[in-house]
């Protein structure tokens, strides 16, 4: 009944359970490798467009010419007709189609706004948004100095002409995105839930197993020693082994990835204990609810996607109805997303982030309290 054969009986619990192991160890290396990798270009670039121009005139082709300057598009094909663009198009050949129209010249300087027509595949919303992005950029490139010119044929100064084109000028600075890519933006948020559901699995295996050989008339340490000393003893090795998880996400791939990092280590470490410890004591009430082992991967993974788009840094929680807004509180993974993207990425004091801290030392004691209820009822139950 001492301490440390306590502690023998848990690591040998832990390191004996293969699928335990794997999920930890193996699915918290995995997806730093994996889940990035569609995102280290960090935005589309270069989608290949193909142009139709029907109006064949000196200001159509610097159209062309200043669109494929663009970034996000790169003109493939010069097609003589609509019907040929599209099946360009269907043949996955090009992912855009720009058409420039007959009197295109005529009309842009007669000062009336000719239309430019835009189509892509809708379904890649990325390469969609990238090719409008570059095309849209490069039409209103053409507007503008097209009315330039317009003032300076009306007498205007060049240079004045040049600064007084538009009534106002727009300066746009991204605060914390500084590379506007989705590795900034998105990575560090998954890194957190991955540490939050391999860490809920890992926990509610433990539990799970209890209750398998419970459920099969078989005893063990679990039911010898005191039920604080088993919560003491789990929670101790699991923040263990997810802090050198945790330090290997904010440090190593970080860095590897190229991934702000802002917080002060002091504050990282804050909130990463406040953090683990309401994610243990959640997966020990889940460990005591699920009968089998291999169900608790299963109901952590369906859980992944509706925790993503409800944590507030992919859809605006705003737009959330009250009920799930209210409901998506209570997991821990919420308040960790949003405490660690405000330190380590937006650069926040901790004093502007302590009620995430709070709300994760909340859930961690009310979680506890729980899960001692439920293991005790279930050992008085077993007697």
């Amino acid at each position: 009944m001492s301490w440390l054969s306590l502690f023998k009986h848990e690591l040998k619990a832990i390191f004996t359970n293969v699928s335990l192991v794997f999920t930890v160890f193996g699915g918290v290396v995995f997806y730093s490798f994996l889940y990035p990798l569609p995102y280290t270009n960090e935005l589309p670039r270069d989608q290949k467009v193909a142009v139709v121009d029907l109006d064949q005139t000196q200001m159509s082709r610097e159209l062309i010419r200043m669109a494929d300057a663009t970034p996000q598009v790169h003109i493939t094909q010069h097609l003589g007709s609509i019907d040929a663009a599209k099946q360009a198009l269907l043949d996955r050949q090009v992912e855009g189609i720009l058409v420039i129209p007959h009197d295109f010249y005529k009309d842009v300087m007669l000062g009336t706004s000719p239309t430019l027509a835009y189509s892509g595949n809708a379904a890649l919303f990325l390469v969609y948004g990238t090719i409008v992005e570059g095309l849209s950029a490069a039409g209103a490139d053409l507007g503008v100095k097209a009315k330039i010119n317009h003032l300076v044929l009306k007498g205007d100064n060049f240079v004045q002409a040049t600064e007084q084109y538009s009534a106002m000028k727009l300066n746009m600075r991204p605060v914390f995105n500084v590379t506007m890519g989705y590795i900034n933006y998105v990575v560090p948020a998954v890194f957190v839930l991955i540490l939050h559901q391999t860490l809920l699995i890992g926990v509610g295996m433990v539990g799970a197993s209890e209750n398998e050989a419970r459920a099969a008339g078989k005893s063990g340490y679990w039911a010898e020693y005191p039920v604080w000393m088993i919560m003491a003893v789990r929670a101790f090795i699991f923040v263990v082994i997810y802090l050198v998880l945790a330090a290997y996400y904010f440090g190593f791939t970080f860095t590897y990835y190229g991934v702000n990092r802002l917080a002060s280590i002091p504050d990282l470490l804050s909130m990463t204990i406040a953090f683990l410890l309401a994610v243990i004591m959640l997966g020990m009430v889940l460990g005591q609810l699920i009968p089998r082992s291999e169900l608790v991967t299963l109901v952590v993974l369906l859980s992944s996607l509706p925790l993503v788009f409800t944590a507030g840094f992919i859809w605006p929680t705003s737009e959330l109805p009250t009920l799930l807004r209210e409901l998506t509180q209570l997991a821990p993974s919420t308040a960790a997303i949003n405490g660690f993207l405000g330190l380590n990425q937006m650069g926040a004091t901790f004093a502007q982030m302590i009620g995430w801290w709070q709300q994760l030392w909340l859930q961690a004691l009310g979680f506890g309290a729980l899960a001692f209820w439920l293991m005790s009822r279930s050992r008085k139950a077993s007697r």
